[in-house]
């Protein structure tokens, strides 16, 4: 093919986008809703996932010091000891008397009284790389010399990891029906677009035209049909998910669950969208005009 037919195709393709107005607008609304759909979710996966993993990382293991080790100095010596467990991310010492100005401000006079700096032990602060693996590494923290209890919150643990796989399958179960859909619901409208042109089609058939030439104006169409509906639905899922982060910042819940900032997923999203909008655009502009071009 020529270079300048191939231009005159393409030139067709864009141009027939302004000819049949409806039918486009009602195309690239149709890929925008699906594709906000499918950020949407997507969007929300990503920030549950990033809530529980912040639940992990709060979920500490506690080693308490044997008594028997009444100086500091000594007690901080097990740090290099306890870091060398497998699974340990962090170690953070707390003193007996960092440990009993803590206690002294987080409970009530009547609880405080009686209690002085000696009841207390030294401790260490231990934050687990995976917590899957709390039940484990809680059994060899206590097989470390100089260790005599470890405090570990086994019952958080499974409840995080349950609640983690469970929003993995589940998300990844929504995302592929609605990848499904959201194809059905695009290809369908453009093949309905491409309907009312079913007698153009028939006519260059019979006039000799190849299904080459009569595809590319088609296929230009769709492309430029899915781009639009991927860039506009770029957009609009930004200022959607300002909108509703900024007022979850701004409220009551916001002091307890933070979201996931748009610049952190921005790239990942725009690249997915206009990927999607330009497969989607272009299988259906093929797809669309497949029966026609057997007149």
């Amino acid at each position: 093919m020529r270079l300048s037919r191939g231009g005159y195709l393409i030139r067709e393709g864009i141009r027939s986008i302004g000819t049949h107005g409806f039918m486009s607008f009602a195309s690239v609304t149709i890929i925008m809703a699906c594709l906000i759909i499918m950020g949407s979710v997507s969007l929300l996966s990503v920030n549950i996932d990033a809530l529980i993993k912040d639940l992990e990382d709060q979920n500490e293991i506690v080693a308490f010091v044997d008594d028997s080790i009444p100086s500091e100095d000594e007690a901080r010596a097990l740090e290099g000891a306890l870091e060398a467990v497998d699974n340990v991310n962090s170690v953070e010492f707390v003193s007996r008397s960092e440990a009993y100005e803590n206690f002294m401000e987080s409970y009530d006079e009547w609880m405080r009284e009686g209690i002085d700096e000696t009841t207390l032990r030294h401790r260490f602060i231990i934050h687990l790389t995976d917590i899957a693996l709390m039940a484990q590494t809680e059994e060899a923290l206590r097989a470390v010399p100089g260790i005599a209890k470890v405090n570990a919150h086994l019952e958080y643990a499974d409840a995080f990891i349950t609640i983690r796989n469970v929003v993995s399958v589940v998300s990844l179960v929504l995302i592929v029906m609605l990848v499904f859909v959201s194809f059905f619901i695009m290809s369908n409208t453009i093949k309905l677009a491409t309907f009312g042109r079913r007698e153009e089609i028939a006519i260059m058939k019979m006039v000799g035209a190849n299904n080459g030439f009569i595809r590319l104006p088609f296929v230009v169409e769709g492309l430029v049909l899915g781009i639009l509906g991927g860039g506009l639905a770029y957009v609009a899922e930004w200022g959607l998910y300002e909108l509703v982060t900024g007022r979850l910042v701004g409220s009551i819940t916001g002091e307890f669950i933070s979201a996931v900032p748009f610049r952190e997923v921005a790239l990942v999203v725009f690249i997915f969208y206009m990927g999607t909008g330009i497969l989607v655009g272009a299988f259906g502009g093929v797809n669309a005009i497949r029966n026609y071009l057997k007149v």
